[in-house]
């Protein structure tokens, strides 16, 4: 059984400005730790690197680079079952 913790896309306060995954950092089935940079959105004229919420391994992708995201959207799951 998968014991999961959701990596989401937190509201940056930028209104309804589109928000765009921009790339991953990490591959699917990669080791990480928490705090670490899994992937990079635009927030206005910065760029923002969603660290890991958890400790485990990056078990799925729920988006691509490209997709238009909305705040809450699942981005990932990180397993702690390793």
């Amino acid at each position: 059984m998968m014991n999961g913790t959701p990596l989401t896309l937190p509201d940056f306060g930028l209104g309804d400005q589109p928000i765009v995954l921009t790339l991953w950092l990490v591959k699917r089935g990669s080791r990480v730790a928490e705090g670490e940079p899994l992937v990079e959105v635009p927030a206005g004229a910065a760029t923002v690197d969603l660290p890991s919420p958890a400790d485990g391994v990056l078990a799925e992708k729920s988006a691509s680079a490209g997709d238009v995201l909305t705040i809450g959207q699942q981005l990932a799951m990180i397993d702690g079952d390793w």
